[in-house]
């Protein structure tokens, strides 16, 4: 024990530690980053964005996000640069960013609400319409074509299990930003 007395062993290097998650029964299993769902989800939808971003930047000249926001607006009523973000799941800056950019194009329309001027509401134009037309018919085949690898009862029970996985993550997500504090907007 003579000059070990007081030293505090040496950990591992960070890169080295045994990564382990607690498993269902309690156990310590393994962190394997290919069988964690959400990396696995981030994955596939980069992959399904990379994949349906390039055909719609070469024919349509449109970016992912501006695609999505001619999607929101195609399928419903004009609506805030906020409601966009919120939308499309993106910050209010690259949404507003990218609104520009549509309305620079002809593609959108900015104009007042009708019970309060202040505020700014996004509409496609008429030649943003047209697009969104062309737009549609191609991401629909192409989800087509994706699905097309799926038996109909694996296609209903995956949205069956979409529509699940993300309720759950936006009660993660309302969860872990807590209760409103006073002052604050429920």
């Amino acid at each position: 024990m003579s000059g070990r007395r007081g030293r505090i062993p040496k950990s591992r290097p960070r890169a080295h530690r045994d990564h382990r998650r607690r498993g269902v029964a309690g156990r310590d299993e393994p962190l394997v980053l290919e069988r964690l769902v959400p990396y696995r989800i981030a994955v596939l939808a980069n992959l399904l964005t990379l994949g349906a971003a390039q055909p719609l930047a070469r024919r349509f000249s449109l970016a992912t996000r501006e695609w999505r926001i001619v999607a929101v607006l195609g399928e419903g009523p004009p609506v805030s640069s906020a409601e966009l973000a919120r939308r499309i799941g993106a910050g209010e800056r690259r949404t507003s960013r990218a609104v520009a950019n549509l309305v620079r194009r002809g593609l959108a329309d900015r104009r007042p609400e009708a019970f309060d001027a202040r505020r700014m509401l996004v509409e496609l134009s008429r030649k943003g319409r047209a697009l969104y037309r062309r737009a549609v018919a191609h991401a629909l085949a192409q989800e087509r074509a994706l699905l097309a690898a799926l038996t109909p009862v694996e296609r209903r029970t995956l949205g069956a299990v979409l529509a699940k996985l993300q309720r759950e993550a936006v009660a993660m997500l309302e969860r872990a930003a807590g209760p409103a504090t006073e002052g604050e907007d429920a």
